[in-house]
């Protein structure tokens, strides 16, 4: 509510109460009709059923009138405003969030912004990778638009929802809904709309996992089962258990591990770590490596030819992953 209408709203109780009390004073009329007659006045309806006999009563009348009548009509008038404005920029909004949608390509769809959801959101905001949530709870939908998140109204399991946030043009789509079946279906719409995109699925169930799997899912990802064994580690392999947070935790400077794909143009391409001189160059470990084919290579030989499109799991200090980034990339 803007700080006009506050105020408007403000004084209008302020007359309200200072003449409902005058007319109890003045007339001697109850508190109930003293209120019932001011309200009549500045509504200026006017059933004359009530009127002050007294001079001052009428006095306060004109001053009703002169006032109170033109506060309550402005306070009104600026109500008008705010709602006919709000309903303008949310309309606007939409607008502008349905074009910024179809400009995108190679993007994420998000079906469902729960607890789960709105981390991964803010995950791949952090980024800078594109993507649009699909959620059909109003007030969410609003929250994540404040915080600049480009966002569909819709159902997920609705196949215009997934054609809105662009699945023909979208690289993955990430099906965090409340239960399996949900899930489920928007796996098989997807697949039947884009049968190349891929499919990241949250699993409710052990049991469903093999269902989600079967329907079209790249992956599936229990987070019960994950938070179950990370607190088995904390008992068990604590010392490990720092390690991973270390090198997942964004805000951790100290050490890092990353994945960084090898590009088209990258000068290291064809040569052996040996001769790409990682470690030396960027300081930098090479842990695994996962080959376009899916196999992955954990812990490579000195020996190991670095191809094309291969992922490479780095470990080291933030900063200098940049610089492998860019040496992978082709930069």
């Amino acid at each position: 509510m803007s700080r006009h209408l506050l105020i408007a709203f403000a004084i209008l109780a302020f007359i309200v109460f200072v003449g409902a009390f005058a007319f109890h004073v003045i007339e001697g009329w109850s508190y109930f009709d003293s209120l019932y007659f001011t309200f009549v006045t500045l509504s200026t309806v006017g059933y004359g059923d009530m009127y002050p006999m007294t001079r001052e009563g009428k006095i306060e009348v004109l001053m009703l009138i002169v006032f109170g009548v033109g506060t309550m009509f402005y306070a009104i008038v600026t109500l008008a405003e705010t709602m006919v404005e709000k309903q303008v920029m949310f309309v606007l909004g939409r607008g502008r969030q349905r074009k910024m949608i179809e400009k995108l390509k190679d993007h994420f769809i998000i079906c469902g912004c729960g607890r789960i959801g709105g981390l991964i959101a803010r995950e791949l905001a952090q980024e800078r990778v594109p993507f649009v949530i699909i959620e059909k709870n109003g007030e969410v939908v609003r929250d994540l638009e404040q915080r600049g998140y480009l966002c569909h109204q819709g159902d997920a399991v609705d196949d215009r929802s997934l054609m809105a946030a662009g699945i023909d043009r979208a690289r993955g789509v990430v099906c965090v809904l409340p239960t399996d079946a949900q899930n489920l279906y928007v796996i098989l719409t997807a697949k039947e709309l884009n049968p190349r995109i891929f499919v990241l699925s949250r699993s409710e169930e052990q049991a469903s996992e093999h269902r989600l799997l079967r329907a079209g899912a790249d992956r599936v990802i229990s987070p019960y089962l994950l938070g179950g064994m990370r607190m088995a580690m904390a008992i068990l392999r604590p010392a490990m258990l720092d390690f991973i947070e270390i090198t997942t935790d964004r805000q951790s400077l100290d050490l890092r591990m990353e994945e960084i794909s090898v590009g088209e143009g990258s000068p290291l391409a064809g040569l052996t770590l040996e001769k790409a001189e990682i470690r030396q160059r960027f300081g930098l470990i090479i842990v695994a490596v996962k080959k376009v084919t899916g196999q992955m290579v954990f812990n490579p030989q000195a020996g190991y030819v670095i191809d094309r499109g291969d992922k490479l799991i780095a470990l080291g200090e933030n900063d200098k992953m940049r610089g492998l980034a860019r040496a992978l990339g082709g930069e």
